[in-house]
């Protein structure tokens, strides 16, 4: 009875709230700005299911202001300030290669940030902000930043390069972990990091990779956040990637209000549901979601530095 009430739900309603945790952890990558309601309501939410902390993720001046604001307004929330990889492009040459709508699932893109094209001196402007944000207490990675080559198109890439080499150097200046979006761009991500230099502390945020990536990953020392996309039905690479990945350097996220796990795929995601692909990990991991849970949180409370 309760399947088929659960299937007249309309398509934007929100998904229920799961069975609590035993164990709390963190959702390492969150957007609360791009989800309904307030911050107090998202977290009260949160924790009633045992998700105690999240990360709140900028993606533009703008969006990276509001996040380290809001980490230092809340004790539970860390921020992670950046230029998304599609927003360098747009700052240097306005709105390169039909890349005007924002990156939608895994991306986090706010259109906020949006800006005529202002050059290189715009680019280095906006890069001084952020890292201006990165050198406060309370915020605690330098992300998402990275390469998108599914947005972006050939004309934008030197723009988003430049930025993403210019993020590590950033989060390397700061001490603070660096955040990676990586979107359709597995090698070229991988050789810049080689070519930079990676921080001690380097996340690979909605990991997408196969199972080898995720040895060459772990052979670097870097964490693999794994989304609501673990709980796909055609998934199955990215959880051979999970089982092969060592435990000690696995995240759980959102990435809200996008990659809603299942049963709820493509309703809106947030911070609430971290259960449900917690369970789904520590079953492609064969233990149980206590051991999976508490793995999780002492991971993500290392590689934030909280």
């Amino acid at each position: 009875m309760s399947t088929r009430v659960e299937k007249t739900q309309p398509k934007d309603a929100p998904p229920p709230l799961p069975e609590p945790l035993r164990v709390a952890v963190a959702d390492s990558h969150t957007h609360l700005d791009m989800q309904s309601g307030t911050v107090e309501e998202g977290l009260a939410k949160a924790a009633s299911v045992g998700v105690t902390t999240v990360v709140q993720v900028g993606c533009d001046v703008k969006g990276s202001r509001w996040a380290a604001e809001t980490a230092a307004a809340y004790e539970n929330v860390h921020a992670a300030v950046a230029l998304h990889p599609n927003e360098a492009p747009r700052i240097v040459l306005g709105d390169p290669g039909g890349t005007s709508q924002p990156p939608g699932a895994g991306g986090g893109w706010s259109r906020q940030g949006a800006r005529a094209g202002g050059g290189e001196a715009a680019l280095d402007e906006a890069l001084a902000e952020i890292e201006a944000l990165a050198a406060l207490d309370h915020v605690k990675a330098v992300g998402e930043t990275g390469l998108d080559h599914f947005r972006t198109g050939p004309e934008g890439m030197a723009a988003q390069e430049r930025s993403f080499r210019a993020h590590i150097e950033i989060a390397k200046r700061q001490g603070k972990a660096l955040v990676i979006h990586d979107r359709d761009a597995h090698a070229d991500v991988l050789r810049v990091l080689r070519e930079e230099g990676a921080p001690e502390r380097t996340v690979f945020h909605c990991y997408s990779g196969d199972a080898d990536m995720a040895r060459e990953c772990a052979a670097a020392g870097y964490y693999m956040s794994f989304a609501g996309t673990v709980t796909f039905k055609n998934a199955a690479p990215l959880r051979e990637a999970l089982s092969v990945a060592p435990l000690e350097l696995v995240l759980v996220e959102t990435d809200a209000p996008y990659l809603t796990p299942a049963p709820y795929r493509g309703r809106p995601n947030a911070p609430y549901l971290i259960p449900l692909t917690v369970r789904a990990m520590a079953a492609v991991r064969g233990i149980d979601e206590d051991a999976m849970a508490t793995a999780l949180a002492a991971n993500t409370a290392r590689a934030f530095d909280y």
